[in-house]
């Protein structure tokens, strides 16, 4: 069976990149891999083996296009709640919350955020198949 590792982003600013990741999710580096032309950043927490990747093209000053596939990646908490309050607070703006019904029931809670260039993360409270 396979096993999702991680996801690949571009970013320009790696600092700025790994500083949010660090603050919203609490995703550290687990590893720096420096080429010639570009960058691998490795970021993952306790929660799970899952990481994200950061792509750092060197000498890339523009914005990347982030085109009309890409969707976003999702994490969940406990506490929905306090994480908005606290997105907030650290002045990242993210959209309101949202309850997700269907056939009258929760399906989900969940807010969106972007990161420092402009991808889309959404935060769920852990309910139901989102844990």
């Amino acid at each position: 069976m396979a096993k999702a590792i991680h996801m690949m982003i571009r970013v320009l600013d790696e600092a700025r990149s790994v500083a949010f990741y660090r603050q919203a999710f609490g995703l550290d580096i687990a590893d720096r891999l420096d080429f010639e032309t570009f960058t691998l950043v490795y970021l993952r927490n306790a929660e799970a083996d899952f990481e994200i990747e950061l792509t750092i093209n060197k000498g890339t000053t523009e914005p990347y296009q982030l085109g009309t596939g890409y969707g976003h990646v999702a994490f969940c908490v406990d506490g929905l709640d306090a994480e908005h309050a606290r997105f907030v607070a650290a002045g990242f703006n993210p959209r309101n919350i949202v309850e997700f019904k269907r056939d009258g029931g929760l399906l989900a809670r969940f807010f969106f955020v972007e990161d420092p260039d402009g991808y889309k993360i959404e935060m769920l409270e852990r309910h139901g198949r989102y844990r």
